[in-house]
């Protein structure tokens, strides 16, 4: 007979890259962002320097794997020059073995479109870029604090398409002060119309420690949130384009590797200014999961020998619902053989609570899966898991 630990397999490997600079930290963000003051270059040399030694270390704990994919977010990750971007990309290349075809992503802001630096961005490897448009509403973008205009975004998206992005995701949201339905659906409209092969839209939430927890804007009501998102689903899917994760949509074949692949709980290192990781070690027949956080300052990262701020291995419990807050996002969620592999713990630990989910109409039979009532009410179906 084969030992269920025989079954556990080293997940996907993917890497995280954290550039911590804007331009203007926006009063929604509670991601690890720091905006540069007028006049002020961020200090490009130093920050590769620390984020190549910071990779070094990490890539000790994963030798002999191969990286799936690379995403470069922020902040403003197009703040760096393209030289700055070639340099960590070909770092990466020349210390760990990459897939053919490895999807390399770069987050972008309109605000800081120019065309000779993008063209060097795909020039240095980047072949995929998600484009923080947000709104196409210049109301709605003064609301939000953005540095860009309407015409910026649009102009930002066609220009890369003519310098040949392929793949290009574009970054929208809903909800916004304010908005209306149309409004919402006009925004919508106006950025399927550029054909790009991937859209992320969701809805402003405010989160703690931003500028709009202390001061909540006048957002739209609940009715309206839910003609925003009923209509808008009809638009999206009348544009080709399928919803396969909570907020993520594409067309046939161009889902987001590297997001995918959080969400089916694979492995990832997390290198930059406050960047979380995750990796996995197959140890004594066991299954281990550590989870590492970097130093949040970018002073403080750029001067430290070791940036690690913390580590520690996840409990069973943890992992249990680490797994699921994962998988349950994913529209088809994912396999049942896919707990085992990838936490170590057998299905019958979690036998009793997936029943009760699907008792309660939440979860699909024979899948690890969320029905379409436990999709729109997830996290009433998480606490299962809990």
């Amino acid at each position: 007979m084969t030992s269920p630990t025989n079954l556990l397999v080293l997940p996907t490997l993917s890497l995280y890259i954290h550039i911590p600079w804007c331009v203007r930290k926006c009063p929604y963000c509670d991601f690890n962002s720091h905006a540069t003051q007028d006049g002020e270059t961020i200090p490009e040399a130093s920050y590769i320097k620390a984020l190549l030694s910071d990779l070094a270390q990490e890539l000790t704990s994963v030798s002999g794997r191969t990286l799936h994919s690379v995403f470069i977010g922020g902040g403003t990750p197009s703040l760096m020059s393209a030289k700055g971007i070639g340099t960590i990309l070909n770092f990466v290349k020349a210390n760990i073995a990459c897939e053919d075809d490895m999807e390399v992503t770069l987050e972008a802001n309109p605000g800081t479109f120019e065309q000779a630096k993008f063209a060097g961005f795909l020039e240095q490897g980047v072949n995929r870029l998600s484009i923080g448009v947000q709104s196409f509403d210049n109301d709605c973008l003064h609301a939000l604090g953005r540095i860009h205009d309407a015409s910026q975004a649009k102009l930002a998206i066609a220009k890369a398409q003519t310098l040949g992005f392929n793949r290009i995701n574009l970054d929208l949201m809903h909800g916004l002060p304010g908005q209306t339905v149309q409004q919402g659906l006009m925004d919508l409209q106006q950025g399927l119309a550029f054909g790009t092969d991937h859209l992320s839209w969701y809805q402003l939430t405010i989160e703690p420690n931003t500028q709009f927890h202390n001061s909540p804007p006048n957002l739209p009501d609940e009715d309206i949130l839910c003609d925003i998102q009923d209509q808008g689903q009809l638009l999206i899917e009348a544009a080709g384009l399928s919803q396969y994760e909570v907020s993520a949509y594409s067309k046939p074949g161009s889902q987001a590797r590297h997001n995918l692949n959080y969400w089916q709980f694979g492995d990832y290192i997390g290198v930059g200014a406050g960047a979380h990781g995750k990796v996995s070690f197959l140890k004594t027949g066991r299954m281990q999961v550590e989870r590492r956080v970097k130093l949040r300052q970018p002073k403080a990262y750029m001067a430290a020998i070791s940036p690690l701020a913390s580590s520690h291995y996840v409990t069973p419990q943890e992992l249990k619902l680490e797994f699921f807050m994962n998988a349950l996002r994913l529209e088809k969620g994912v396999l049942n053989s896919s707990y085992l592999a990838q936490t170590g713990q057998s299905l019958t630990s979690v036998e009793s609570a997936i029943f009760s989910a699907r008792q309660a109409g939440l979860m699909m039979p024979d899948r690890l899966q969320a029905s379409p009532l436990g999709w729109r009410f997830l996290n009433d179906l998480l606490h299962y898991f809990e």
